[in-house]
């Protein structure tokens, strides 16, 4: 079973920028794609962005296309969320998820495709 912990979260002003991370402990971290949700005071948690096990593949939700970006280093068994020209909507706690299925050839946005999660970090964005 993989353990996620996710780190960089923190304050920071519209139009800066933060890298999230997210651990990974076990050794089979490499065998899946990896998610990233986020979900904002009284709402419900959204799709961020996803990548595939091999990292070849992502995919973004429209809302953060061309300011955020996906990686993974399955060396360092850790997967990172690039996130620039931050808006004030941005404002989430962040969660990163692991895919239940590995090898799997496509990346999923559903959040019901994904167990295990981490515990989530706030990334608060001021005007």
């Amino acid at each position: 079973q993989v353990q996620l912990v996710e780190s960089g979260g923190g304050l920071v002003q519209a139009g800066g920028s933060l890298r999230l991370s997210c651990a990974a402990s076990g050794r089979t971290f490499s065998m899946y794609g990896m998610g990233w949700f986020r979900q904002a005071p009284g709402k419900e948690r959204e799709f961020v962005a996803a990548i595939s096990w091999r990292g070849d593949s992502s995919y973004y939700a429209d809302s953060v296309k061309g300011r955020f970006t996906i990686s993974r280093d399955n060396a360092k068994n850790t997967v990172y969320l690039q996130m620039n020209s931050l808006k004030p909507e941005d404002t989430a706690v962040y969660y990163c998820a692991a895919d239940r299925t590995y090898y799997r050839t496509r990346v999923v946005t559903g959040s019901y495709e994904y167990d295990p999660w981490g515990q989530g970090i706030q990334v608060t964005v001021s005007s």
